[in-house]
């Protein structure tokens, strides 16, 4: 069977409350600054008081990449778990209305919708508190297997790498990838992942992934370097290819027979990096499944990325499509 569908994203389905704060704020609530750190319902029930207005969208880092493949003209599905509630209908309506498929019937029983609670400092840097609720207990009865199929490349999503219930249901759809001859991708996500799951990983890429996303900190943590030279030569020894972003450095990309840099897009001022690494994915993973040059993948991941860290939220406020017209 011919795939019809660009990318498949695995991961977890949270709607997003974005918010700019001063600095104190993060000290004043013992935030980790820059990092994803995990709560209960509790402490996001009392974070959220505390914090001013701001924007609610749906969210999740391998959602967001969808949807920016979708913008970019391409076609994408997404796998997630919602609950029947009103934060549940937010996400997978605007998910749908960003052109992204998500046909995963919500669950009926269990904890509610998850959310990620997003602080954004003046310097650009996004501190994120996540309430996994429901999100966190994708299984593999969850993951549509003709769906997975119809993709040219499944792309997983580090975060969703924490229940016994959601790595057997990440397992399984790069099983089922792989069976089908699909690509497996897969975003390290955040170096405080990296160190939960390092030795998990360590396998998991070496036996099931073809294409790994990561920033500097990520790579640098699965080899428990700080070299990012020496990190970057080691991911070849596991996986065929890597892209490996570097903030305003740009991005390299890596395989066992070459390495190539690309410099970031030029933009005139970063406002919120939240989501820079996701719209990379996005440009990149299009790129690649639409036959480009790595080169050119990564020209398209920069573009994207650049596109999102010019204004508040993880999702394009411009059709990404027009962004690479030409390009």
């Amino acid at each position: 069977m011919e795939p019809t569908l660009d990318v498949v994203g695995v991961g977890n389905a949270i709607v997003d409350v974005i918010v700019t704060v001063p600095e104190s704020f993060i000290d004043e609530h013992d935030l980790v600054k820059g990092a994803m750190t995990l709560i209960d319902a509790e402490r996001a029930t009392t974070l959220y008081a505390a914090m001013p207005p701001g924007i609610e969208a749906s969210g999740g880092s391998a959602a967001n990449t969808a949807v920016g493949v979708a913008s970019l003209g391409g076609s994408a599905a997404y796998l997630g778990k919602v609950r029947n509630d009103q934060l549940g209908d937010v996400f997978a309506h605007d998910l749908r209305a960003a052109g992204v498929a998500f046909d995963v019937s919500p669950a009926l029983v269990g904890d509610p919708t998850a959310r990620c609670l997003i602080q954004v400092t003046p310097d650009a840097e996004r501190t994120m508190n996540t309430f996994l609720g429901i999100s966190a207990f994708l299984d593999p009865a969850d993951i549509d297997d003709a769906v997975v199929e119809s993709g040219r490349i499944t792309y997983c999503e580090g975060y969703l790498y924490d229940t016994d219930e959601a790595k057997a249901a990440i397992h399984h759809a790069m099983d089922v990838a792989r069976a089908a001859g699909r690509l497996v991708s897969i975003t390290l996500s955040d170096s405080f992942c990296v160190d939960r799951h390092r030795d998990e990983w360590l396998d998991l890429l070496a036996d099931k992934v073809d294409l790994v996303f990561a920033n500097e900190a990520e790579i640098g943590s699965l080899f428990l370097t700080d070299d990012f030279e020496a990190a970057s030569r080691q991911i070849t020894d596991l996986v065929p290819m890597a892209a490996l972003t570097r903030s305003a450095k740009g991005s390299v990309i890596v395989t066992p027979d070459e390495r190539i840099e690309v410099g970031a897009s030029s933009i005139e001022r970063v406002v919120d990096a939240t989501g820079a690494g996701d719209l990379y994915a996005s440009g990149f993973l299009y790129g690649l499944a639409r036959g480009a040059s790595l080169a050119h993948c990564a020209e398209l991941g920069s573009i994207a990325a650049g596109e999102i860290i010019s204004h508040i939220g993880a999702r394009p406020h411009v059709a990404l499509a027009g962004l690479v017209a030409g390009q």
